[in-house]
């Protein structure tokens, strides 16, 4: 076929030897191609929307260069490219976006630590209470509120310090037969005072005041705790003896007549229980100055510093034989003791340890007796004053004494004594000092 037009004006060729004229070719015109973004096909990531091409995303092996650069060679390779929104259309690709730009989605917001803080304080705040108040009921539910100090007569009038009668008695109570003969107690019935003292909690200083189980007193008349009859004065006897009378509403008043001190609370600790509380806090620290040995108590000490465990501790405080000046050297062990106990007992690593906590007040409630208008908090202000004490905040003493008396008993300086109960009544700072 051919493709030269007829009415050109030009000849088809013949037999003349010059050659003939140029000659026009029909102008054939391509399809137009529309030109698209200059990218890197092998690298397509798919992104366009409705996309015919067959291949995911990542390198397109099909692709050309010449693809890429808009040109058309005619050969179809069977391929489709979709084109448009939907996928319809003539064939484009979908303009590419570098990810380092794209919109990063909103992320959580930084966290308010001082609100956390906050709520975190409050509910350590309301934990500690609650646990404060729960351990508060169960010891006050636990202590022996069972001295009745309404029943004592004629008592001396309210001074400006808080003052305490401690007693340590000699009771068995609760004590199995092993027990007795491990702690050195015997096997005696019933129970006497095996140590007595006065604590005095001032705003000028706080004073422990021992008094010699063997001090001479006057027994005055009282009323009976038990059957609430009166008795007349018994006359001259050793301090103990108004304990085995008639117990502990007698005992008060003896001191309270023969000082003229009132007592405002009264605590008393048998020998299990005080032995219990020593095991019960891990021991007590003491430094003994001198080594002694005693047969009856059980003791057995060496010069130093040193943990005493229950057993120790009792014997410690019981001991009076090895010594030359007997009860008022006794008394004095049983000072430096308690406040050693009490300043270990009344410290926050004992207070907010659960651990130790409750096995100590658990091992003391037991077997202390209190009076009956003594709550926990008074009982834990005795202890700190104690404390105090043993912290040189205040002073520890032996009732001054100015000779024997009958039955190798003590006689008490009375001169003295009524200076040091006036010092305390009247809150000012103790001067008397006992020479024994």
């Amino acid at each position: 076929m051919n493709d030269w037009p007829d009415d050109s004006g030009y000849g088809r060729g013949g037999a003349d030897s010059q050659p003939e004229g140029a000659r026009r070719m029909r102008h054939v015109q391509r399809p137009q191609v529309p030109q698209q973004p200059q990218y890197d096909p092998r690298y397509d990531q798919g992104q366009g929307q409705g996309q015919g091409q067959g291949q995911g995303q990542g390198y397109n092996p099909n692709f050309t260069q010449q693809q890429a650069t808009g040109y058309d060679s005619g050969y179809n390779t069977g391929q489709v490219y979709g084109g448009g929104r939907q996928g319809g259309g003539q064939g484009t690709v979908p303009p590419q976006h570098d990810p380092r730009y794209a919109p990063q989605p909103a992320g959580r917001p930084a966290p308010d630590w001082r609100r956390r803080i906050k709520i975190g304080s409050i509910v350590l705040v309301v934990a500690l209470l609650g646990w404060s108040v729960g351990t508060y009921a169960w010891a006050s539910s636990r202590m022996r509120n069972e001295v009745d100090l309404s029943k004592v007569i004629e008592r001396p009038a309210e001074g400006d310090c808080t003052t305490y009668l401690i007693v340590g008695s000699d009771s068995r109570e609760g004590m199995s037969a092993e027990e007795k003969k491990k702690l050195h107690t015997g096997s005696a019935e019933g129970k006497r005072t095996d140590s007595m003292m006065i604590l005095a909690a001032c705003s000028s200083g706080n004073t422990m005041v021992s008094l010699p189980r063997d001090s001479w007193v006057t027994i005055p008349s009282f009323v009976g705790s038990e059957s609430g009859k009166k008795f007349g004065a018994r006359g001259g006897s050793k301090l103990n003896a108004a304990y085995a009378m008639d117990g502990p509403e007698l005992l008060v008043r003896t001191v309270e007549f023969n000082t003229g001190l009132r007592i405002d609370h009264y605590a008393e600790i048998g020998f299990a229980g005080f032995a219990n509380i020593v095991d019960a806090l891990g021991g007590v620290e003491m430094n003994i100055e001198k080594g002694f040995k005693d047969k009856k108590s059980g003791a057995d000490f060496q010069a130093g510093e040193q943990t005493l465990n229950g057993e120790q501790a009792l014997a410690f405080v019981r001991t009076r034989y090895a010594f030359a000046e007997s009860d008022l050297a006794r008394t004095k062990n049983q000072q430096k003791f308690l406040s050693a106990l009490a300043n270990q007992a009344a410290t926050p690593g004992t207070i907010l340890n659960p651990f130790a906590l409750y096995p100590t007040l658990g091992a003391g409630l037991d077997t202390l007796i209190v009076d009956k208008d003594m709550s926990l908090y008074d009982l834990a202000k005795m202890f700190f004053a104690m404390k105090g004490i043993s912290g040189g905040d205040g002073k520890s003493m032996n009732i001054p004494i100015s000779g024997t008396a009958p039955q190798g008993s003590l006689k008490w300086d009375m001169p003295k004594v009524k200076q040091l109960v006036s010092q305390i009544q009247n809150d000012e700072k103790v001067t008397v000092t006992s020479d024994r």
